[in-house]
Protein backbone atom coordinates (compact mmCIF):
# COMPACT_ATOMS: atom_id res chain seq x y z
CA UNK A 1 0.00 0.00 0.00
CA UNK A 2 1.37 3.42 -0.91
CA UNK A 3 2.34 5.91 1.80
CA UNK A 4 -0.14 8.54 0.63
CA UNK A 5 -3.03 6.29 1.72
CA UNK A 6 -1.86 6.65 5.29
CA UNK A 7 -1.49 10.45 5.22
CA UNK A 8 -5.09 11.36 6.13
CA UNK A 9 -4.89 9.09 9.18
CA UNK A 10 -1.52 10.53 10.21
CA UNK A 11 -2.71 14.10 9.79
CA UNK A 12 -5.90 13.35 11.72
CA UNK A 13 -3.83 11.88 14.57
CA UNK A 14 -1.67 14.97 14.91
CA UNK A 15 -4.67 17.28 14.56
CA UNK A 16 -6.43 15.39 17.35
CA UNK A 17 -3.31 15.42 19.52
CA UNK A 18 -2.88 19.18 19.10
CA UNK A 19 -6.59 19.83 19.67
CA UNK A 20 -6.55 17.80 22.87
CA UNK A 21 -3.55 19.74 24.15
CA UNK A 22 -5.32 23.03 23.51
CA UNK A 23 -8.69 22.00 25.01
CA UNK A 24 -7.91 20.66 28.48
CA UNK A 25 -11.18 20.51 30.47
CA UNK A 26 -9.62 22.07 33.55
CA UNK A 27 -8.15 25.09 31.77
CA UNK A 28 -8.97 28.07 29.59
CA UNK A 29 -6.58 27.95 26.63
CA UNK A 30 -6.44 30.63 23.97
CA UNK A 31 -4.17 32.54 21.58
CA UNK A 32 -3.57 36.26 21.23
CA UNK A 33 -1.42 38.30 18.86
CA UNK A 34 1.15 40.68 20.27
CA UNK A 35 3.31 43.27 18.56
CA UNK A 36 5.77 42.75 21.41
CA UNK A 37 6.78 39.18 20.62
CA UNK A 38 10.03 38.31 18.85
CA UNK A 39 8.86 38.72 15.28
CA UNK A 40 8.52 40.29 12.79
CA UNK A 41 11.85 42.02 13.35
CA UNK A 42 14.32 43.81 11.08
CA UNK A 43 17.06 41.37 12.12
CA UNK A 44 15.34 38.64 10.11
CA UNK A 45 13.72 40.75 7.39
CA UNK A 46 15.61 38.69 4.81
CA UNK A 47 15.12 35.41 6.60
CA UNK A 48 17.94 33.30 8.02
CA UNK A 49 20.36 30.87 6.42
CA UNK A 50 21.38 27.80 8.38
CA UNK A 51 23.31 24.87 6.93
CA UNK A 52 22.83 26.36 3.45
CA UNK A 53 19.04 26.40 3.82
CA UNK A 54 17.09 29.67 3.72
CA UNK A 55 14.36 30.02 6.33
CA UNK A 56 12.19 32.78 4.95
CA UNK A 57 10.80 35.74 6.85
CA UNK A 58 7.25 35.04 5.72
CA UNK A 59 7.23 31.44 6.93
CA UNK A 60 9.46 31.54 10.00
CA UNK A 61 9.80 35.14 11.24
CA UNK A 62 6.40 36.73 10.95
CA UNK A 63 4.33 34.98 13.62
CA UNK A 64 3.37 37.04 16.68
CA UNK A 65 1.30 34.32 18.38
CA UNK A 66 1.11 34.02 22.15
CA UNK A 67 -0.43 30.88 23.66
CA UNK A 68 -1.96 31.36 27.12
CA UNK A 69 -3.00 28.52 29.44
CA UNK A 70 -4.92 29.42 32.59
CA UNK A 71 -6.32 26.93 35.12
CA UNK A 72 -10.07 27.35 35.61
CA UNK A 73 -9.64 27.88 39.33
CA UNK A 74 -7.26 30.80 38.86
CA UNK A 75 -7.52 33.28 41.74
CA UNK A 76 -5.93 36.56 40.66
CA UNK A 77 -7.64 39.63 42.02
CA UNK A 78 -4.64 41.92 42.48
CA UNK A 79 -1.68 39.98 41.08
CA UNK A 80 -1.22 37.09 38.69
CA UNK A 81 1.92 34.95 38.60
CA UNK A 82 3.21 33.99 35.16
CA UNK A 83 5.34 31.09 33.90
CA UNK A 84 6.85 31.85 30.49
CA UNK A 85 8.07 29.00 28.28
CA UNK A 86 10.37 29.63 25.31
CA UNK A 87 10.80 26.82 22.81
CA UNK A 88 14.00 25.76 21.10
CA UNK A 89 14.93 25.11 17.49
CA UNK A 90 12.47 23.75 14.90
CA UNK A 91 9.40 24.22 17.09
CA UNK A 92 6.54 26.64 17.58
CA UNK A 93 4.33 27.41 20.56
CA UNK A 94 1.70 24.80 19.71
CA UNK A 95 4.05 21.95 18.77
CA UNK A 96 6.13 22.58 21.90
CA UNK A 97 3.04 22.45 24.12
CA UNK A 98 2.15 19.08 22.62
CA UNK A 99 5.56 17.48 22.18
CA UNK A 100 6.80 18.26 25.68
CA UNK A 101 3.38 17.90 27.35
CA UNK A 102 3.71 21.36 28.84
CA UNK A 103 -0.03 21.91 29.23
CA UNK A 104 -0.53 18.65 31.11
CA UNK A 105 2.48 19.13 33.37
CA UNK A 106 1.62 22.74 34.17
CA UNK A 107 -1.98 21.94 35.07
CA UNK A 108 -0.89 18.93 37.12
CA UNK A 109 1.25 21.25 39.27
CA UNK A 110 -1.95 22.99 40.44
CA UNK A 111 -0.20 26.34 40.55
CA UNK A 112 -2.24 29.49 40.92
CA UNK A 113 -0.56 30.96 37.86
CA UNK A 114 -0.78 31.07 34.06
CA UNK A 115 1.51 29.46 31.50
CA UNK A 116 2.50 31.59 28.51
CA UNK A 117 4.28 30.49 25.34
CA UNK A 118 5.38 33.42 23.18
CA UNK A 119 6.43 32.62 19.63
CA UNK A 120 10.07 33.11 18.69
CA UNK A 121 11.68 31.68 15.51
CA UNK A 122 8.88 29.46 14.19
CA UNK A 123 9.98 25.99 13.03
CA UNK A 124 13.49 27.32 12.42
CA UNK A 125 16.98 26.35 13.65
CA UNK A 126 17.63 29.75 15.20
CA UNK A 127 18.18 31.10 18.73
CA UNK A 128 17.80 34.78 17.82
CA UNK A 129 15.17 36.37 20.05
CA UNK A 130 14.15 39.18 17.74
CA UNK A 131 12.41 42.15 19.35
CA UNK A 132 12.32 40.42 22.74
CA UNK A 133 16.05 41.07 22.99
CA UNK A 134 15.33 44.82 23.07
CA UNK A 135 14.78 46.89 26.23
CA UNK A 136 11.14 47.51 27.03
CA UNK A 137 9.80 44.70 24.87
CA UNK A 138 9.30 41.97 27.50
CA UNK A 139 7.41 44.27 29.91
CA UNK A 140 5.15 45.24 26.99
CA UNK A 141 4.56 41.55 26.24
CA UNK A 142 3.58 40.97 29.86
CA UNK A 143 1.07 43.83 29.54
CA UNK A 144 -0.38 42.23 26.41
CA UNK A 145 -0.76 38.94 28.30
CA UNK A 146 -2.56 40.72 31.14
CA UNK A 147 -4.87 42.41 28.64
CA UNK A 148 -5.61 39.02 27.07
CA UNK A 149 -6.46 37.52 30.44
CA UNK A 150 -8.66 40.52 31.25
CA UNK A 151 -10.53 40.15 27.97
CA UNK A 152 -11.40 36.57 28.97
CA UNK A 153 -12.45 37.79 32.44
CA UNK A 154 -9.84 35.57 34.04
CA UNK A 155 -8.29 38.43 36.03
CA UNK A 156 -9.57 41.80 37.23
CA UNK A 157 -8.90 44.98 35.24
CA UNK A 158 -6.50 46.29 37.89
CA UNK A 159 -4.55 43.04 38.20
CA UNK A 160 -0.78 43.31 37.72
CA UNK A 161 1.99 40.77 37.15
CA UNK A 162 3.25 39.05 40.27
CA UNK A 163 6.07 36.51 40.29
CA UNK A 164 7.58 35.71 36.90
CA UNK A 165 9.37 32.47 36.03
CA UNK A 166 11.24 31.90 32.76
CA UNK A 167 11.70 28.34 31.48
CA UNK A 168 12.97 27.10 28.16
CA UNK A 169 14.59 24.34 26.17
CA UNK A 170 17.71 24.24 24.01
CA UNK A 171 18.03 27.38 21.86
CA UNK A 172 15.71 29.32 24.17
CA UNK A 173 18.73 30.31 26.28
CA UNK A 174 19.44 33.45 24.27
CA UNK A 175 16.08 35.21 24.48
CA UNK A 176 15.86 34.35 28.18
CA UNK A 177 19.33 35.72 28.88
CA UNK A 178 18.61 38.96 27.00
CA UNK A 179 15.37 39.46 28.95
CA UNK A 180 17.37 39.11 32.17
CA UNK A 181 20.06 41.46 30.88
CA UNK A 182 17.52 44.20 30.19
CA UNK A 183 16.23 43.78 33.73
CA UNK A 184 13.08 45.83 33.31
CA UNK A 185 10.72 43.19 34.64
CA UNK A 186 11.48 41.32 37.87
CA UNK A 187 12.12 37.62 37.17
CA UNK A 188 12.29 35.34 40.21
CA UNK A 189 13.33 32.06 38.63
CA UNK A 190 14.99 30.59 35.53
CA UNK A 191 14.86 26.95 34.47
CA UNK A 192 17.08 25.79 31.59
CA UNK A 193 16.41 22.43 29.96
CA UNK A 194 19.68 21.50 28.25
CA UNK A 195 19.96 25.12 27.18
CA UNK A 196 23.13 26.62 28.63
CA UNK A 197 25.05 27.09 25.39
CA UNK A 198 26.18 30.70 25.98
CA UNK A 199 25.14 34.00 27.61
CA UNK A 200 26.46 32.67 30.93
CA UNK A 201 27.52 36.13 32.01
CA UNK A 202 23.95 37.40 31.82
CA UNK A 203 22.70 34.50 33.93
CA UNK A 204 25.50 35.06 36.44
CA UNK A 205 24.76 38.79 36.74
CA UNK A 206 21.10 38.05 37.37
CA UNK A 207 21.96 35.47 40.05
CA UNK A 208 24.35 37.83 41.80
CA UNK A 209 21.90 40.75 41.66
CA UNK A 210 19.55 39.16 44.18
CA UNK A 211 20.23 36.47 46.75
CA UNK A 212 16.72 35.07 46.28
CA UNK A 213 16.83 34.42 42.54
CA UNK A 214 16.39 30.71 41.78
CA UNK A 215 18.24 28.97 38.93
CA UNK A 216 17.89 25.36 37.75
CA UNK A 217 19.99 23.94 34.94
CA UNK A 218 19.40 20.37 33.80
CA UNK A 219 21.90 19.22 31.18
CA UNK A 220 22.87 16.12 29.20
CA UNK A 221 26.09 14.57 27.94
CA UNK A 222 25.33 15.01 24.26
CA UNK A 223 23.24 18.18 24.07
CA UNK A 224 26.27 20.44 23.77
CA UNK A 225 25.76 22.18 27.11
CA UNK A 226 27.98 20.21 29.49
CA UNK A 227 31.15 22.31 29.06
CA UNK A 228 29.32 25.61 29.49
CA UNK A 229 27.50 24.25 32.53
CA UNK A 230 30.72 23.18 34.21
CA UNK A 231 32.21 26.56 33.37
CA UNK A 232 29.31 28.30 35.10
CA UNK A 233 29.79 26.19 38.21
CA UNK A 234 33.43 27.32 38.30
CA UNK A 235 32.27 30.93 38.10
CA UNK A 236 29.96 30.32 41.04
CA UNK A 237 32.86 28.79 42.97
CA UNK A 238 34.95 31.88 42.28
CA UNK A 239 32.08 34.12 43.39
CA UNK A 240 31.67 31.95 46.52
CA UNK A 241 28.03 31.29 45.76
CA UNK A 242 26.68 27.97 47.02
CA UNK A 243 25.02 25.60 44.60
CA UNK A 244 24.11 21.92 44.33
CA UNK A 245 25.29 19.63 41.55
CA UNK A 246 23.47 16.31 41.42
CA UNK A 247 22.35 13.47 39.21
CA UNK A 248 18.81 13.46 37.84
CA UNK A 249 17.83 10.42 39.92
CA UNK A 250 18.76 12.36 43.07
CA UNK A 251 16.81 15.52 42.24
CA UNK A 252 14.25 15.05 44.99
CA UNK A 253 11.56 17.53 46.05
CA UNK A 254 13.49 18.26 49.24
CA UNK A 255 16.68 19.02 47.32
CA UNK A 256 14.78 21.43 45.11
CA UNK A 257 13.03 23.06 48.05
CA UNK A 258 16.24 23.54 50.03
CA UNK A 259 18.51 24.97 47.32
CA UNK A 260 18.19 27.99 45.04
CA UNK A 261 21.00 27.17 42.58
CA UNK A 262 20.75 23.63 41.23
CA UNK A 263 22.63 21.87 38.43
CA UNK A 264 21.25 18.48 37.41
CA UNK A 265 23.12 16.03 35.21
CA UNK A 266 20.84 13.78 33.16
CA UNK A 267 21.71 10.59 31.32
CA UNK A 268 18.60 11.12 29.22
CA UNK A 269 18.38 12.47 25.66
CA UNK A 270 18.24 16.17 24.81
CA UNK A 271 14.58 16.06 23.77
CA UNK A 272 13.36 13.83 26.60
CA UNK A 273 14.45 15.68 29.73
CA UNK A 274 11.29 17.80 29.88
CA UNK A 275 8.57 15.16 29.93
CA UNK A 276 10.32 11.79 30.23
CA UNK A 277 10.30 11.89 33.21
CA UNK A 278 8.08 14.90 34.04
CA UNK A 279 10.83 17.27 35.11
CA UNK A 280 8.84 20.40 34.24
CA UNK A 281 6.15 19.23 36.65
CA UNK A 282 8.73 18.28 39.30
CA UNK A 283 10.34 21.73 39.21
CA UNK A 284 6.99 23.55 39.26
CA UNK A 285 5.61 21.48 42.13
CA UNK A 286 8.61 22.39 44.28
CA UNK A 287 8.69 26.05 43.29
CA UNK A 288 9.10 28.45 46.25
CA UNK A 289 7.50 31.58 44.79
CA UNK A 290 4.20 30.44 43.26
CA UNK A 291 1.19 29.43 45.34
CA UNK A 292 -1.11 26.48 44.77
CA UNK A 293 -4.71 26.76 43.65
CA UNK A 294 -7.30 26.81 46.40
CA UNK A 295 -9.26 23.59 46.67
Amino acid sequence: MRLYRFLPVVLLFFAFQNSFAQNAPDAVIFHIRSSHTSFPDTGRANGHVYDKVLYSEAEHYHDSTVLIIAPKGLDAKKKVDVVFWFHGWRNNVDTAAVKYQLTRQFLASHLNAVLVLAETARDSPDSYGGKLENPGMFPALVTDVLNGLTSKRLISKNCVAGHILLAGHSGAYRVMARILKNGQMPVDEVILFDALYAETGNFMNWIKADGKHRFIDIYTDHGGTDDETRGMMKLLDTAQLAYVHTEERNATPKLLEDNRLVFIHSLNEHDKIIANPDNFLLFLENEPFLKKLKK
